[in-house]
């Protein structure tokens, strides 16, 4: 579709209100749709694609390897990481302006909707073949133990989406 964007929670083509996005996913019905622009930019087309795809796996994790990542998470929050790796992880990142001791709760809704796209970057990054990125802005260090965490995470089985 052409001109995506979204505002309350809906996805619009040629609406032209709302965040401008290249595509959204739609669990329940099984459905992705990215703007048609892509078409024209394979290797953005590969690394958006894959996030979305990450969404389906990330409703299939299971409870607790999605804790799992939420800890990393806390760990690199408590460690003072900058960057993220996509645009849809870091706005989220951003809201967040607590101090290292005092963390978002996990309940809230903020906090779930980063670790879910943190979660679909990382996977973007790891697995789309797009090495670099200028939404690519979190450092080495954590990407290695993000690398890791997927790992050792799907060592044994495949990754169900």
């Amino acid at each position: 579709m052409p001109a995506l964007t979204i505002r309350g929670g809906k996805l619009y083509s040629r609406h032209f209100r709302g965040q401008p996005v290249y595509a959204g996913s739609y669990i329940r019905r099984r459905e992705v749709i990215l703007d048609c622009e892509l078409r024209s930019r394979p290797k953005e087309l590969a690394r958006i694609l894959t996030h979305e795809l990450f969404h389906f796996a990330w409703v299939r994790l299971g409870n607790p390897a999605r804790r799992s990542y939420e800890s990393l998470l806390r760990r690199e929050i408590k460690s003072h990481a900058r960057g993220e790796l996509g645009w849809s992880a870091e706005s989220r990142k951003g809201a967040f302006s607590y101090p290292s001791h005092h963390l978002p709760l996990p309940a809230s809704l903020p906090w779930r909707e980063y670790i879910c796209e943190s979660f679909c970057d990382t996977a973007a990054w790891l697995y789309s073949g797009v090495h670099r990125h200028n939404e690519f802005t979190l450092s080495a260090r954590y990407k290695k133990l993000r690398a890791q965490w997927f790992l050792e995470t799907f060592r044994n089985r495949g990754i169900s989406i």
